[in-house]
C-alpha cells in the first residue's frame, strides 16, 4: 500500500527527522534502469519520490538535469512511459509523486494526466512553473482523484504571494532555496532558513527545501529547521558518473544512505 504523503511526512516526524525526497527522471538512462535506480534510493533511505517528467525544454534546470533529460527523450520517454514508471516505483509502497513543467501535463490532458496518475498509485504532482492563479482546472482535477499538488515558494516571495501559494497546496509547501537554476552546490542558499521561517509562519503545511543539496552535512544542516530535504542533481550527477548501471545502482544507493545519516543525526 502506497504511504500518502500526509503519512510520509507524519512518519518522519514521529521519529524526529525530516523526511528525505530524491528525485530523479523517468526513462534515465532508460525506463527499466530508471525503476531500478530510484528503487535503490529507496531502499537505502529515500522517503518519498519524485519522478521527473522529461521535457524537451528544461529552462529550470541545471546542466545535470538537462543532460538526463536529452538521454530519456532520446530513449523514447514519454508521458504514458513516466506513468508506467510512477506505477512500478509505487507498487512498492514508496511515497510517489511526478515533478513535471506543466506543458507536457496540458497538453496530456488535465483531466486524463490526473485520473491516470491516480490509477498508476501517485500520490500527488509537483508543477515549477504553474502558478495558483492559472491552476483552476488543475485543482478541481487534483481534487476529484485525491492527488496532492505542490507548488513553490521562493526567497523572493512576498509574504502576499506565500500565503497564496499556501493556500493552493496540499502535501507540502516546496521551499526553492535559491533562485537560479538546479544543481548540487557546495553550499546551500543562506536564504532558506529565512524563506522556511517565514512560510511556516502562514502554513501548517510541512516545508521541505530544495535545490543545491548533494552532501549528508547538508542535508543535516537543512533538517534542522526544514519538515523534508529534497535532493535531485547530485542523485543524477552519480549516475552520468558511473561506467555502466550496477555502479550507477551503488552509486545513488550510497548517496541515499548518506543523506538519510544526515537528516537521522
Amino acid at each position: 500500500m502506497t504511504r500518502t504523503l500526509t503519512e510520509a511526512f507524519a512518519i518522519a516526524k514521529s521519529q524526529d527527522r525530516a523526511a528525505l525526497i530524491g528525485y530523479l527522471p523517468a526513462g534515465f538512462p532508460t525506463a527499466a534502469e530508471s525503476v531500478a535506480l530510484i528503487t535503490a534510493m529507496v531502499e537505502a533511505g529515500v522517503d518519498i519520490v519524485e519522478v521527473g517528467l522529461p521535457y524537451s525544454d528544461p529552462l529550470m534546470d541545471g546542466p545535470a538535469i538537462q543532460a538526463a533529460v536529452d538521454i530519456a527523450l532520446s530513449a523514447g520517454t514519454t508521458t504514458d512511459v513516466v506513468l508506467d514508471v510512477v506505477r512500478q516505483v509505487a507498487s512498492t509502497g514508496s511515497t510517489t509523486l511526478v515533478m513535471s513543467y506543466w506543458n507536457p501535463v496540458e497538453r496530456y490532458g488535465v483531466e486524463r494526466f490526473a485520473e491516470q496518475m491516480a490509477l498508476a498509485g501517485g500520490g500527488g504532482v509537483i508543477t515549477p512553473d504553474l502558478t495558483p492563479e492559472e491552476a483552476g482546472p488543475w485543482m478541481d482535477a487534483t481534487n476529484r482523484h485525491g492527488l496532492d499538488r505542490v507548488f513553490l515558494v521562493a526567497p523572493s516571495s512576498t509574504d502576499a504571494r506565500i500565503a497564496t501559494v499556501c493556500a493552493a497546496t496540499s502535501g507540502f509547501v516546496y521551499a526553492a532555496s535559491t533562485m537560479g537554476v538546479t544543481g548540487a552546490r557546495s553550499q546551500v542558499s543562506s536564504a532558506a532558513p529565512l524563506l522556511v521561517e517565514r512560510t511556516r509562519r502562514l502554513t501548517s503545511l510541512p516545508i521541505a527545501v530544495g535545490l543545491g543539496v548533494s552532501t549528508g552535512e547538508q542535508a543535516h544542516d537543512l533538517a534542522a529547521y526544514s519538515d523534508g530535504v529534497i535532493v535531485g542533481s547530485a542523485f543524477v550527477k552519480r549516475i552520468l558518473e558511473a561506467h555502466d548501471h550496477a555502479a550507477a545502482v551503488a552509486g545513488v544507493a550510497a548517496l541515499a544512505a548518506e543523506l538519510a545519516a544526515g537528516v537521522r543525526r
